[in-house]
């Protein structure tokens, strides 16, 4: 089968012919439709983290595709079905995360595309218990970046605590943050958009902001107490330290300060205010088997919908070079 395989890390993806995947009694077999490439799956290609993908490898975690092979244990799933292969590839089940709903944090889990091989590919071996249904009203291309993006950003909307009404601060309106606007307007919150430029002012009002505020013009801190008092729940996908600081700074008293980026520098974090203000600041790591499939409900009721620039595969080093200048909109997704 054709994928996309990383050899050596930092070095451009070589397009291989490769041996499909044979499934063990507890796995399927997907034929991949469609890949969403994310920000991850370059810091993996470039083994930029500390505990380190086995070379080689083949990356993607947004891989959705159809059921083409079942393995003899697997009662719930069969030939036909659409399904998708989250970054949450398999957890270990029994741990007090898993038991308690909290299998994201499973200290046994294994990566699509990091630890185990992706969805880069023509074929994917998935943990039968762990892959999601994909509702008939949303295409291959459609789904995909929900697997990652659209769950990421659901989920941290919901680690918020956030309720109907309240304000909710979305820095950063790219990859996920132009889909933290839409589930947080689907969920009932009113948004404010912190990010640079007119393209991304036109893009966030387009989704429904009530307001949009320019990192590089405007007084970020002071415009938003301003307007709202101080927000309930600030979304930080920004991986600058300034906009984790302003992203801090404007929620409310007993507010939560919900961070998803992943930035190169630690943080430093105002202790006395925390502690006077009462005020929550916690990680939100993409979401479990449940969070996906209310992520993917909302799309197929049609209130939310990434925008997505479709290439293929033979396309992913030249994704890649646009992914480092900066230079994607939305989400890419390969079609097979």
């Amino acid at each position: 089968m054709k994928a996309a395989v990383v050899s050596k890390f930092g070095s451009i993806l070589k397009i291989e012919d490769i041996a499909k995947p044979k499934i063990a009694p507890h796995q399927v077999l997907v034929k991949i439709h469609a890949c969403g490439v994310c920000h991850t799956d370059l810091h993996a290609c470039h083994g930029d983290w500390p505990v380190k993908p086995n070379l080689p490898f083949v990356p993607g975690h947004e891989g959705v595709g159809e059921v083409v092979e079942v393995g003899s244990e697997v009662q719930h799933l069969q030939n036909g079905d659409r399904i998708g292969i989250p970054w949450l590839y398999s957890a270990c089940g029994h741990c007090e995360y898993c038991l308690s709903g909290d299998e994201n944090l499973c200290l046994s889990q294994q990566n699509a595309g990091y630890s185990v091989n992706g969805s880069y590919a023509e074929y994917c071996a998935a943990h039968a218990e762990y892959v999601v249904k994909i509702p008939k009203e949303l295409s291959y291309v459609e789904a995909a970046p929900l697997f990652c993006a659209g769950v990421t950003t659901y989920k941290a909307l919901k680690v918020s605590g956030a309720k109907p009404g309240d304000w909710v601060a979305i820095f950063g309106i790219g990859g996920l943050g132009h889909l933290a606007v839409q589930y947080a307007l689907a969920m009932g919150l009113r948004v404010v958009a912190v990010d640079t430029g007119n393209a991304k002012r036109d893009l966030a009002t387009s989704l429904g902001a009530e307001f949009y505020f320019d990192f590089k013009t405007d007084d970020i801190v002071a415009d938003i107490l301003g307007i709202t008092g101080g927000v309930h729940a600030s979304i930080c996908t920004a991986v600058s330290q300034s906009g984790f600081r302003q992203s801090y700074d404007v929620i409310r008293r007993g507010g939560k300060c919900v961070l998803v980026g992943l930035p190169p520098e630690d943080m430093p974090l105002p202790i006395f205010n925390t502690v006077l203000n009462g005020v929550s600041v916690v990680g939100s790591i993409v979401g479990t088997r449940k969070d996906l499939a209310e992520c993917l409900e909302f799309a197929a009721r049609g209130k939310v919908k990434a925008i997505i620039e479709e290439k293929t595969l033979d396309d992913i080093n030249g994704i890649f070079e646009d992914m480092e200048k900066g230079e994607i909109t939305g989400r890419i997704v390969m079609s097979m």
